[in-house]
Order: C-alpha cells, then structure tokens, then sequence
C-alpha cells in the first residue's frame, strides 16, 4: 500500500487507551466514517482488488462492518448479508456459537441470505483475535457460500486472527497493521 494511503487512514483513526478495559488500545474508526475522503480511498482501496469480478455477496458483521459492508456493496452492484449476534433478526435464522475471550457468544443469519456457490466478501472494521470472523466464515460456509476473502481496515496482526482465516483457506486483506496492537 502506498504511504500516502497508510497515512491517511492512521491519521483517521482515533486510539483510546484502556478502553474497553485496562491495557487495550481500542481503535476507533467513527473518526474515520466521519472524513469523507478517508472513508471513501478505505472503501475504494477495499473494492479494488475485486473490481470487474463477479462478486454476488457482502457479508457485513455486526456493527461497524454493516457500514463498511454496505458501502463496498454499492461499489461492486452486489447484495448485502447482515451478520446479526443472536435474537437480532426477524426471519428464520441460522446461527452459530463462538468463543470469546470471557465465553461464548452466537451469531446469526437469515437462512435464506445467500444460496449454495454464491461469492461472498466478508467485511469488519478489525480482525485481531479472528474469533467472530472465523465463525461468520464458518457460517457462510454452512449456507454453501463461496468465501473469496475476508477485508478490513485494521490488522492486529500480533492476535492472530489473520492466520486463523489463511488457515481455512480465506484470503484476508487488510489497509493497516497496527503492531504490538
């Protein structure tokens, strides 16, 4: 990526510390949403490696990659998949169970969101541990879906979730990498 984009969205994105507990670094993209021109060279530089294929889903998890998700599905003509945390959704439901850090959690989707073979991008705003993301490829999956890649805006590439994706055979874009996170 060029340095001029790099430092674009670094200068877009709003660090607070000890947020949501002690010791984290919560990267904050609100401030990002809100710059017209950051927002669109993220949405722009996400799209482009995939511009002219034949993309039929965005799948956007909850809740920063709804914005993200539904932008990049815009730009490419493609539909939008919402991936909802349980009880969320109005319609008959798939879900899966995942863990986190302090339990597990659910996830779900309509079960008629994306039929078998459909390409699908997944979206978020950042992969750091990659436990929602590997879980929402796994639910994708269950549907018969065709995961093409996983992007974000933000890497934490010392958490690890980049190498959970690769390992399912996900290949993940990202813009930035924030080291030592």
């Amino acid at each position: 990526m060029n340095t001029s984009l790099e430092q674009t969205l670094l200068s877009s994105i709003r660090t607070i510390p000890d947020y949501p507990r002690p010791g984290v670094m919560f990267r904050d993209i609100t401030t990002l949403l809100g710059d017209a021109r950051a927002f669109r060279r993220a949405i722009d530089e996400l799209v482009h490696p995939h511009a002219g294929s034949k993309i039929d889903k965005i799948a956007g998890i909850e809740a920063r990659g709804f914005i993200l998700g539904g932008a990049i599905a815009h730009q490419m003509s493609a539909g939008f998949v919402p991936i909802r945390k349980k009880g969320k959704l109005p319609h008959e439901t798939v879900r899966i169970a995942y863990s986190l850090e302090y339990g597990l959690d659910e996830m779900e989707m309509h079960k008629d969101a994306v039929a078998p073979g459909e390409r699908v991008i997944l979206v978020d705003d950042l992969i750091a541990t990659g436990g929602t993301a590997e879980a929402a490829v796994k639910l994708l999956r269950q549907m018969g879906a065709d995961i093409v890649a996983a992007c974000f805006v933000i890497d934490l590439p010392d958490l690890g979730g980049r190498r959970k994706l690769e390992a399912l055979g996900v290949e993940v874009r990202t813009l930035i990498a924030y080291e030592g996170h």
